[in-house]
């Protein structure tokens, strides 16, 4: 299987967003990450959906989407052509003077913001790649992960092409 991201136009009404995770879990596919924004147009939003699947399910996948009325249009979005982004916010236990440096190390080399700090935590945000997310936390793990939250993956393709 393989991350596959899939950004589509829905109506900006009440109960889209249910309808479309409902029927993406009747299929049984596994979403592994969603983010929903309205557009500057308010009349729509703009969902972005990351699935681990095969080609042969997201096809099946981007085929019921379509056929959904509240949906405008559905593109699966070319890896090579695509810029992913997520967000990563994280608190961490630096009462011990060498965390905290090496907090604020970690936090600088991946271009993260110190958003707070008091005498024993710092809570950070960082945003990339989600692999590059996934790395930063395993170099923080040895310092203490408190708490943390990640926003999902949004996504946009390269150039002039357009959903």
């Amino acid at each position: 299987m393989t991350i596959n991201t899939v950004s589509f136009l829905v109506e900006n009404k009440p109960g889209v967003l249910f309808n479309v995770s409902n029927l993406i879990r009747r299929r049984g596919f596994n979403i592994e990450s969603i983010t929903v924004g309205a557009l500057e147009n308010s009349k729509y939003s703009r969902m972005t959906i990351t699935v681990d699947v095969d080609q042969k399910t997201l096809n099946n996948m981007v085929e019921q989407l379509n056929k959904m009325v509240e949906v405008i249009q559905v593109k699966r979005l070319d890896p090579l052509r695509t810029i992913r982004r997520e967000m990563l916010l994280v608190k961490l236990d630096v009462t011990d003077p060498m965390a905290r440096e090496d907090a604020l190390k970690y936090v600088n080399s991946n271009h993260g913001l110190v958003l707070d700090m008091d005498g024993n935590t710092l809570m950070a945000e960082v945003t990339g790649e989600p692999q590059e997310l996934d790395g930063f936390l395993e170099k923080v793990k040895p310092i203490g992960v408190l708490e943390m939250s990640r926003t999902g993956i949004t996504a946009l393709e390269k150039g002039q092409l357009q959903l």
